[in-house]
């Protein structure tokens, strides 16, 4: 059996495409004054004792680098190519200059596709003095390793866009997504510490809804189970958090927790 190195996650942001509080909205959580109502787009850090990666680059990445302080980076791993996990790729030049070398990305051909579209002058042949350097690597779907985090990838659909989720040791990530499989299921079973998306409370064409989440978690059983990914029409997080079992609660921005 592999040995379980200990893991540091934290939440760098816990909200949906829109974050929350939305642009020009009046609703009762848009409003709130809980600092744990306000949610920058979904991402995570995983920190070992050797190894920094964050999953995904949304819109607010330099805020949440900034705001966690993380001055080290080794690799950013995406789960699927939507603009609000891909949209602060640029900022890595700051870790380009720091650590004076090439960014390492996992990503799949999907995702490959849309970094090289959106941010063609990173993957240009003559390239503008300061702009982002980065390796790509393509995610291996029987797992593959960053120092010394092994990713295991778990298929899911984010609707019909096919999108990974990912198991590092006992802890298991998964957002954007409303469909997984008996198969890929497996993978998750025994995890500690489950993250899944739980949207809102109405259904939703791609993702869980809190209902569905809530099934999901109790059927892998894991220690703990955080909801991330989440909209102001869920409700407010006190509120919401209250009517929930103590082994599942909502995520929020600025939470770590170690596995």
């Amino acid at each position: 059996m592999a040995v379980q190195i200990p893991l540091k996650i934290t939440f760098l942001g816990t909200g949906t495409s829109q974050g929350v509080p939305l642009i020009g909205c009046t609703c009762v959580v848009c409003n709130s004054s809980n600092e744990q109502d306000k949610r920058l787009r979904s991402s995570i850090h995983i920190q070992s004792e050797t190894t920094s990666i964050v999953i995904d680059s949304g819109p607010d990445f330099r805020q949440q680098m900034l705001r966690a302080q993380i001055n080290r980076l080794d690799a950013i791993v995406f789960t699927h190519g939507h603009k609000d996990h891909t949209a602060g790729f640029d900022d890595i030049r700051a870790y380009n200059y720091i650590q004076q070398k090439d960014m390492e990305v996992y990503c799949d051909k999907h995702v490959e596709a849309v970094l090289k579209k959106d941010f063609d002058y990173v993957f240009a042949d003559l390239k503008y003095p300061g702009v982002p350097k980065a390796n790509l690597h393509r995610i291996d779907r029987n797992g593959f390793s960053i120092g010394d985090l092994h990713l295991l990838p778990i298929d899911l659909l984010h609707y019909k866009l096919p999108v990974y989720g990912f198991r590092v040791g006992d802890f298991t990530y998964i957002t954007d997504a409303n469909y997984i499989s008996e198969t890929e299921k497996e993978k998750i079973k025994g995890t500690k510490v489950l993250v899944l998306n739980a949207l809102r409370k109405e259904p939703h064409i791609s993702h869980f809804t809190l209902d569905e989440a809530v099934a999901l978690a109790e059927e892998i059983g894991a220690d703990q189970t955080y909801f991330t990914h989440i909209s102001h029409q869920l409700g407010l997080h006190t509120d919401i958090n209250q009517s929930l079992e103590p082994n599942i609660s909502l995520a929020y921005d600025g939470l770590t927790i170690n596995v």
